[in-house]
């Protein structure tokens, strides 16, 4: 049972990472039906979501994560994820908080996908 904790774990670290340095490379994780809600504005599928992370006004960031907190969302195996953190963008030295939540769906292949993802900046 405590697997989705261990797949969540190693999730977040690969998006993160991945995110940090190369945000293009995300493009695996999504699929057609994936959904991305940025700051309340959605996208949906996988181009439009890599279009979206790639114009973020930003060139440099580094994700902070601060808590992970996982469950089983399906009976099909799905996971939810929900990831609160800082981050630092370019030259800044004040960090902005965030939360991020992620339903991973099994992909028929042994690995999951990112079928809904949500992000939001926590101001105050």
């Amino acid at each position: 049972m405590g697997d989705f904790v261990q797949v969540a774990q190693q999730f977040t670290q690969f998006y993160y990472t991945t995110f940090d340095q190369n945000r293009s490379n995300l493009a695996a994780l999504y699929r057609d039906q994936s959904m991305l809600t940025f700051e309340s504005h959605w996208v949906q599928g996988t181009s439009g979501i890599v279009e979206k992370l790639v114009s973020l006004p930003f060139q440099k960031i580094k994700h902070q994560v601060a808590t992970l907190d996982a469950q089983p969302s399906s009976e099909q195996g799905g996971i939810i994820v929900m990831v609160t953190g800082a981050l630092l963008v370019d030259e800044e030295e004040r960090t902005m908080n965030y939360t991020q939540v992620f339903q991973l769906l099994p992909d028929g292949a042994g690995s999951y996908f990112v079928f809904n993802d949500m992000f939001k900046l926590i101001y105050g």
